[in-house]
């Protein structure tokens, strides 16, 4: 494919604060991704760094994940059984050991709760966890991605076809604070690209080959220390690599819009 035409909506907005705008332009693909500088200040990213040495941070399964990426906290998709469905006893062991470690580490500045409280006041409504049979599902992993990402896609509703949530999801955001970061590399990659079936011939590891997204439309997103990146994970997306001896720490979480208009968010 040859990209001769450019969507004009497909940009990245800088922004001083998130919006309600902002949400809904993502949601509805009217935007690529918005940025806000400085979501947290220099001193809170510290205090967030010296907190993640007191959480049991380990590894994805490397049968299912061949990069190092260092993390903490359940993710939803670790966990989907052969038929599609939830493995519930190991998801909700793993969220009570994660959320009793989480508590043990005392965060004095918690970025998920910083970042849940701005992106609500951005909505004009509290955002709420989201539910599995009337239990919260947990939200806010912790993730160190020095190796880099597979391109990829995020979508709950595909992941779990037959339903997850007691929400009705129809719309799902990403959001990214980083802690710490690299002196270069370690770039956000997202293209205006979402998934087909035919793109399975493409499958690689976890992920796909880079031809999937060869000729698409692309944001090529530096990571900066404090800063806020809200897109919409169902387009392809990869992480760079970071230089030898940098490092890249993120907190992160999935929003999920509700057929009721109401933000729900997991990991």
């Amino acid at each position: 494919m040859n990209a001769t035409i450019s969507d004009p909506l497909f940009t990245l907005i800088d922004a001083g604060a998130f919006t309600d705008r902002h949400l809904a332009a993502l949601a509805a693909g009217t935007a690529g991704a918005v940025r806000v500088p400085s979501l947290l200040s220099p001193q809170e990213c510290a205090e967030a760094v010296k907190a993640v040495e007191a959480l049991p941070v380990g590894t994805y399964d490397p049968a299912r994940m061949a990069a190092t990426i260092a993390r903490f906290g359940p993710a939803l998709n670790d966990y989907r059984a052969d038929g599609g469905e939830l493995d519930a006893d190991r998801y909700w062991q793993v969220t009570d050991e994660a959320r009793a470690a989480w508590a043990r580490a005392g965060l004095r500045c918690d970025p998920v709760s910083i970042a849940l409280q701005r992106l609500g006041q951005a909505w004009g409504a509290a955002i709420s966890p989201a539910t599995i049979g009337g239990r919260a599902a947990f939200g806010g992993t912790l993730r160190e991605i020095n190796n880099g990402a597979l391109i990829h896609y995020d979508e709950v509703v595909r992941e779990y076809p037959a339903g997850l949530f007691d929400q009705r999801v129809i719309a799902q955001l990403a959001f990214n604070v980083w802690v710490a970061v690299p002196s270069s590399g370690g770039e956000t990659r997202v293209w205006r690209r979402r998934w087909h079936p035919t793109d399975e011939a493409h499958r690689q590891a976890y992920g796909y080959r880079p031809e999937v997204v060869d000729g698409y439309q692309e944001l090529h997103l530096a990571p900066q220390l404090g800063e806020g990146l809200l897109f919409n994970p169902t387009h392809f997306h990869a992480v760079e690599p970071v230089n030898p001896g940098g490092r890249r720490i993120a907190f992160a979480f999935f929003l999920g819009l509700t057929s009721t208009g109401h933000l729900i968010y997991w990991s």
